[in-house]
């Protein structure tokens, strides 16, 4: 059985089978917290700088306190560092950052933090090498809700992420694998723990984050390359029909990477014979070393 990690912000590997978080915990009882989630890959978490910028911006929303950004990394150096020890075959590993509000009973106490290492979800590789049929879900908002209504933290990376479960849910029950949000517009939004990236030819094109959508970090480093390399990069407002026109469409994260949307709503998009250009494009894209 594959063992997980633990480490505090202070460094300490703790024993992950022991008790840590107190039962009155606010990411328990009330999801009053942040989280990141990295690829641990050869021994190293990827785009940490990236992952530390949205938790900064993600804890800036919920108005806790300004995370200790070095603390941070030397923890994630330490979990990824625990994690190549004990699994020296190379094996990829999801470290998760976990930031909450602290105890319930000690108002203005002390946050919770600490960092998780475990072995990736045994769905990502199918994922990476099958791609995802996705259907396509009403949100419930305008694409005009994160401006008018920022306690909404519709561009937070928030632990609150039961609808987000429960839309996966309703998808599997009606033969799916994967979401994509819509707005009440017809706007395309986000995966429920992706970003959207639709490919024209050698354009990149994902929905803007104003629109309410978290920034996605894997995106970002996707795009950085890709306009480097001479892709033309945008981002605007998809709908539905933008989707079917596309050559291809991808769900991407920083764990599953790239997975190529096989169908929407029922509908088999067409099989693109340069796929493995875009899946390289990401795999290079979150090895670049942005310390």
């Amino acid at each position: 059985m594959s063992q997980a990690i633990l480490v505090t912000l202070d460094g300490t590997v703790r024993d992950p089978q022991e008790p840590f978080l107190y039962a009155d915990d606010l990411a328990a009882v009330r999801g009053d917290g942040v989280f990141e989630t990295l690829l641990v890959r050869s021994g190293r978490a990827r785009c940490v700088s990236l992952h530390l910028d949205r938790l900064e911006r993600s804890a800036s929303a919920l108005d806790l306190p300004k995370p200790d950004r070095e603390a941070w990394r030397s923890a994630i150096e330490q979990a990824a560092h625990t994690w190549a020890e004990q699994y020296t075959d190379g094996a990829e590993g999801m470290l998760r950052l976990v930031y909450s509000r602290g105890r319930e009973s000690e108002p203005g106490g002390r946050p919770t933090a600490y960092v998780t290492v475990a072995p990736v979800p045994a769905r990502v590789a199918a994922v990476r090498a099958d791609g995802v049929s996705v259907v396509t879900l009403e949100r419930g908002y305008s694409i005009d809700l994160a401006g008018s209504a920022p306690w909404a933290l519709l561009g937070a990376k928030t632990l609150s992420y039961a609808t987000n479960m429960a839309a996966l849910r309703h998808a599997e029950r009606e033969g799916f694998d994967d979401v994509v949000f819509i707005s009440s517009e017809g706007a395309v939004l986000e995966g429920p723990r992706s970003t959207v990236i639709a490919v024209f030819g050698r354009t990149l094109v994902t929905p803007p984050s104003e629109i309410g959508i978290l920034p996605g970090t894997t995106q970002l480093a996707v795009f950085e390359l890709a306009e480097k390399e001479g892709w033309t990069v945008k981002t605007e407002v998809l709908k539905r029909e933008n989707l079917i026109q596309a050559d291809s469409v991808w769900l991407v994260s920083s764990v599953t990477l790239a997975a190529r949307v096989t169908a929407i709503n029922r509908y088999l998009t067409p099989v693109v014979e340069n796929g493995s250009e875009f899946s390289d494009l990401v795999d290079r894209a979150i090895s670049i070393d942005r310390e």
